[in-house]
This record gives structure tokens, C-alpha cells and sequence, in this order.
């Protein structure tokens, strides 16, 4: 799976305001910039886009930053991936001729079904999840993290073939 800088960057950014949640004091870009090793421009950008989506709110000023809105239990990965890049949808190979054969149309099948399980996966894991994972019980500041619901990843079974 690919993933772009912009798209990692945005849920670094996410999940840095997701372990800061309920603070009363936003996250400012420079402190996210420099702990994750984000071009800080680049950065504003994909904040403003995520603000654009209802994701975070920002504070001006020098005191200012950015807040995740939703409590991060209620906002996933797909979620955020989408947001960035566009809805995914399973890349079919265009066939030029009239017809495809069998085996072009199994294939396809399978791509498209790999293609939604990734985005269930992706879209069952919340960014409480990430934030549970990285930092354990525990944030960055010493409060504790919401409980969160993400326990094992789902068993993606290749199908066999005779």
C-alpha cells in the first residue's frame, strides 16, 4: 500500500492533536513540525484542509494552534486518508478491447475485494487507536487516553486456488 507524504504527515498531525485532546491549549504546528520532522509550510496546509473538512479548529494569535474537534474515538484513519487523497476505490486495469478473459475478470475481483477490506481495516481504526498504540495508557502530557476499541486487526484470508 502507498502512501503519501502528505497523507502520513496529516495523520501524524491528527494523532499528535488526538493525544492532546481536551487540552485547553491548541497544538501549535511548530511543536508537531519538530517532533515528527514535518516541513512546517507543508504542514499548514494539510491542517488547512483538515480544518476545511470539520476535523480541527485553529486559534490565531501567539498562543495559537490547532484542536481536533470530534473526540478521537470518532474520527479514523480511513476517515483522514480520505480526506487528504480522495475517496479510494479499488484501481481496476482498463481493458482496451470489447472483452476481458476469465482470468482478467477473477483478478479484478480480487483486487476489488483487496481493495475494500483495506478501507474496512482503515476505517475501523480510530485515532484513540493510534494514540492507545503509540503512547500506551498514558499521552505525551501525563493524561490519561479515552478507552479505546480497536483490539485485534481483522484476519484477511487469501483465497486458495486448485
Amino acid at each position: 500500500m502507498k502512501v503519501s507524504a502528505k497523507t502520513e504527515y496529516a495523520c501524524i498531525a491528527v494523532m499528535e492533536l488526538a493525544a492532546n485532546y481536551g487540552s485547553k491549549e491548541p497544538v501549535r504546528i511548530r511543536n508537531i513540525a519538530e517532533q515528527h520532522l514535518v516541513p512546517p509550510r507543508f504542514l499548514v496546509q494539510i491542517l488547512l484542509q483538515l480544518k476545511g473538512a470539520g476535523i480541527v479548529s485553529s486559534t490565531r494569535g501567539a498562543a495559537g494552534g490547532y484542536n481536533l474537534i470530534p473526540r478521537p474515538e470518532e474520527v479514523t484513519l480511513g476517515q483522514v486518508m480520505s480526506i487528504i487523497d480522495g475517496p479510494t476505490n479499488p484501481q481496476r486495469r482498463v481493458v482496451e478491447s470489447s472483452g476481458e478473459s476469465k482470468a482478467s475478470q477473477i483478478l479484478n475481483e480480487v483486487w476489488e475485494t483487496a481493495g475494500n477490506k483495506r478501507q474496512d481495516y482503515l476505517n475501523n481504526i480510530t485515532f484513540a487507536d493510534l494514540v492507545q498504540m503509540c503512547y500506551g495508557s498514558k499521552t505525551p502530557s501525563g493524561s490519561p487516553t479515552a478507552n479505546p476499541s480497536f483490539d485485534t486487526p481483522p484476519v484477511i484470508q487469501t483465497p486458495t486456488y486448485s
